[in-house]
């Protein structure tokens, strides 16, 4: 195992254990689990009531098993995941109780007796640190199906752990915002669409040039994405990407942090685990990889890497440290509603929430190129676990295989090299 000089967001340089070293091996062949292959589709689900809502509709066909990504929209943008244990599972919409007042069951996936995971990520507002502590202290109390997205002003803050690390700047509620329509960005073959938004109300004008956008991604195998940080995925999961892009920041070196909520499986908030590696070929300079784990399986998880970009071609030199927070419970009657996740749940409310924080007050930033992105995996099942990558693999072929071939290569000269004989004759 690396023992790294900033273990809580597992950058540094490290120093090899032979535990996690033997860790891994152990682990590499059991990473993947679940179904191998799985028939997806990204499908727009029309309203029949008004104008198109977004509504996308992700689903992943297994011989045993269905899954169901349904992201939102409407109100703050969300995303529900149903794992079924039939591949004849389907989503049904009502989209008049959907969008009134009270939705509860207009969203269903039925068979429900056949449903064996379900819970929702909600991402509520975004927000840019400024308000006073008091009112920082008072909203990290207020959790859900959400995530809110904040700024801070860290010029004069010189503790990158503190929380909020500067002073924090007012929100802008996401439920205020106005979207694209999804149709527009939808790509069926590449199984990817984008949420790009802005406020409705924007006094400041700072996303006059700029905009919020989700990027959603399905798979219909497993593998990694060409730009850091390069998750492994497998058919079991999607991705979100997060990037804010042209936006004016209120201070010369903004930070910007998210918070996200969940439903809760009964009373328990989801665990939040850190994995450590030896590797870093796929996101340099990153040694850890963090997940939200909901209960036992079958169950459900948020998968990332600690790193963020504050440039477009992701390297090493634009990695931003990404830092989360405990997650811990909060109350549901403080969270702004969402129609998707209150018309599957109904008026559930056993939420939890966490928070990520992006940057530092030194080096690369959004400062740089007014740029900022994050990407995560949602899945069900066993999150998948990275194995040795050939590089590294070659490396210590390398390392351990040229002393064991030097000593073989001797041991062979000294059997069966030419032989010194004795000039002595014995005497008859």
């Amino acid at each position: 195992m690396r023992s790294c000089e900033e273990p809580r967001w597992g950058w540094g340089r490290c120093d090899p254990s032979p535990i996690l070293f033997l860790s891994l091996l152990s682990a590499a062949p059991f990473g993947l689990l679940g179904e191998e292959t799985r028939q997806v589709s990204l499908v727009v689900i029309p309203s029949d009531v008004g104008p198109p809502e977004n509504l996308l509709h992700i689903r992943a066909v297994g011989t045993n098993s269905t899954l169901h990504y349904v992201w939102s929209s409407l109100g703050p943008p969300a995303v529900l995941l149903v794992a079924t244990n039939t591949p004849h599972s389907i989503l049904s919409v009502n989209w008049s109780r959907l969008l009134s007042p009270e939705p509860d069951g207009g969203l269903m996936v039925l068979p429900k007796d056949s449903i064996q995971f379900s819970s929702a990520l909600v991402f509520t507002r975004v927000r840019r640190l400024g308000e006073n502590r008091g009112e920082e202290e008072k909203v990290h109390q207020i959790g859900g199906t959400e995530a809110w997205l904040f700024e801070f002003d860290s010029t004069n803050s010189s503790d990158t752990a503190a929380k909020p690390p500067g002073k924090p700047y007012p929100p802008y509620a996401l439920a205020d915002f106005s979207w694209n329509n999804i149709t527009d960005s939808l790509d069926p073959a590449a199984l990817n669409a984008t949420f790009r938004g802005h406020p409705n109300h924007d006094p400041t004008r700072a996303f006059a040039n700029g905009s919020l956008a989700f990027r959603v991604q399905a798979f219909s195998r497993s593998g990694r994405q060409a730009q850091p940080p390069r998750l492994l995925h497998t058919v079991d999961t999607c991705q979100l990407e997060v990037a804010l892009t042209g936006v004016s920041p209120r201070g010369n070196r903004s930070l910007f942090g998210l918070e996200v909520a969940t439903l809760g499986q009964g009373s328990d908030c989801p665990s939040l685990r850190e994995q450590h590696s030896i590797d870093d070929e796929y996101a340099p300079a990153v040694f850890q990889l963090d997940q939200l784990v909901w209960g036992s399986l079958p169950s459900g998880f948020v998968q990332w890497r600690p790193v963020a970009f504050s440039q477009r071609q992701r390297s090493r030199e634009s990695a931003l440290p990404c830092q989360a927070s405990p997650v811990y419970p909060t109350l549901a009657y403080l969270l702004p509603q969402s129609p998707i996740v209150r018309a599957f749940f109904g008026s559930q409310n056993n939420f939890c929430v966490f928070n990520l924080t992006f940057g530092a007050s030194t080096g690369p930033g959004y400062w740089d190129q007014h740029y900022l992105s994050w990407s995560m995996l949602l899945g069900v099942g066993t999150p998948p676990v990275d194995a040795l990558s050939p590089l590294v693999i070659g490396i210590m072929v390398v390392a351990l295989g040229a002393p064991g071939l030097m000593l073989l290569a001797g041991g062979l000269f000294l059997l069966l090299g030419p032989k010194k004989y004795s000039e002595y004759q014995p005497i008859n």
